[in-house]
């Protein structure tokens, strides 16, 4: 092959414009991780201030080299599935489909669920709920959120940007007032506990990196909506440069916050830091606060999910890898709505039954192989196609795509050697897709037959 396929004509309007998937990234990445994690990582830094925040930049970094290679790769090929296209083109169908089959069963149902579980649950922060009522209000959620945006790409985006624009406003807002009446901002050197050797600074580094990176974990999804974006070759590198920034911003500000409120032991032995910090400073009654910002934030980042991974089996099935009917646009609202509602239904699945903790626990690690392979693309595009069209290049290329993909092997082989147990289990659940995959290719035709 020496160039990329041509594009296909799609029925999938472009009205996503440059703010809209800068706060679509935003939404995206801000779930509960900020609220949650950072004792996580403070603790295997022995309490380390100063190696803590570095880790959280370094976060923001390296995620901010993956975006940057995906905006090249988003405006050369402006098209809806974003990373299974990009692997697609570059590696062959099979292992596209395996990203989204487990994309579709997994990791974006499984986020999709997570979240809203955790919605219910933090709903009996105003109103007690029995279990039953508490899986009940995260099914309505998702269903909510499907029908959203079964009815219009538009107002799906206008709903995001509401809601992440509050959760934002309230994060900062949470931070300045830590920062203002906190007491340990200037916190005293013996607070931080001197690790013993390299070797366990390396170590305790890299337990710390896992925690941020799942804080920074979503901003890959923009991607699948490359198919709606306006002016994708400008728009793109252009959100990834300004939502990755101001996430890198977000979320130190909110860690100098926690710290300035309860300090760095506090901060470490939290795993409600969020709720931990703002009712030390405000009394116990604010931590209602804090539990709206969650539902507000855990709201956004399932409405963002369920915005963009459609898009995925849309393609899927546009290539006959998938049930076909999920190909096909809604006449009036002219979104891939059978796709939406397939995610939908099997969010909700996995939610009312309380499967989604295992599974999103088994295969979360296995994204960042099909992240560093969407990575890699950008080395085979360039070479099949060195004359193609490239609106925007990546900065430091091949640097840029290589540390990224460098950083998420190490983060595969860490899990691996780590936790050879559950791995080996989130690989023996992806390689289920491979007869999926045969099952397809040689029956697409008469499947979507059925179905229709």
């Amino acid at each position: 092959m020496t160039s990329p396929p041509a594009p296909r004509t799609s029925q999938l309007r472009r009205i996503l414009g440059m703010w809209d998937l800068v706060l679509l990234i935003v939404g995206t990445v801000i779930g509960s991780g900020i609220f949650l994690v950072p004792g996580a990582v403070l603790r295997p830094l022995g309490n380390s201030v100063g190696l803590a925040i570095a880790a959280w930049v370094g976060g923001g970094i390296l995620s901010l080299l993956g975006a940057l290679t995906y905006g090249e790769l988003s405006a050369m090929r402006p098209q809806a599935g974003g990373l299974y296209i990009f692997i697609r083109d570059c590696f062959g169908d099979l292992p596209a489909f395996l990203f989204g089959w487990t994309l579709f069963f997994v990791i974006g149902a499984g986020s999709i669920a997570t979240l809203a579980v955790a919605f219910g649950n933090y709903c009996a922060e105003f109103v007690p709920l029995s279990p039953s009522a508490t899986k009940l209000v995260s099914v309505l959620v998702i269903g909510m959120i499907g029908v959203v945006n079964m009815r219009g790409t538009r107002g799906s985006a206008n709903l995001q940007n509401v809601t992440t624009s509050v959760k934002v406003l309230a994060i900062v807002g949470m931070a300045m007032a830590l920062l203002y009446f906190g007491k340990h901002f200037a916190w005293h050197p013996t607070e931080s506990i001197q690790l013993a050797a390299p070797s366990s600074l390396i170590s305790g580094f890299g337990l710390a990196m896992i925690s941020v990176l799942w804080a920074y974990e979503g901003w890959q999804y923009a991607t699948f909506s490359a198919g709606e974006a306006l002016d994708p070759q400008r728009s793109f590198p252009l959100a990834f440069l300004i939502g990755s920034a101001t996430l890198i911003g977000i979320y130190t500000l909110a860690n100098f916050g926690y710290v300035a409120a309860i300090g760095p032991g506090g901060v470490a032995a939290s795993n409600r830091v969020a709720a931990t910090a703002i009712s030390t400073i405000l009394g116990p009654a604010s931590a209602k606060l804090v539990a709206a910002t969650i539902l507000i934030s855990m709201f956004s980042a399932a409405n963002s999910i369920m915005l963009t991974s459609p898009r995925v089996y849309y393609a899927m099935a546009q290539d006959g890898l998938f049930f076909k009917k999920l190909a096909e646009i809604h006449p009036k609202f002219r979104t891939p709505a059978f796709a939406i509602a397939a995610a939908s239904i099997w969010a909700a699945i996995l939610a009312a039954s309380g499967t989604f903790e295992q599974l999103l626990t088994y295969v979360i690690f296995i994204g960042w192989i099909f992240y560093a392979l969407a990575a890699a693309s950008v080395f085979v595009y360039r070479k099949r196609s060195p004359d193609a069209d490239r609106p925007y290049q990546v900065i430091g290329y091949p640097y840029t795509p290589a540390i990224f993909i460098l950083a998420a092997a190490a983060l595969v082989i860490n899990t691996i050697v780590a936790q050879p147990v559950r791995a080996a289990i989130g690989i023996g659940i992806v390689l289920l897709g491979v007869p999926a995959y045969y099952f397809w290719k040689r029956n697409s035709a008469g499947i979507g037959d059925e179905l229709r």
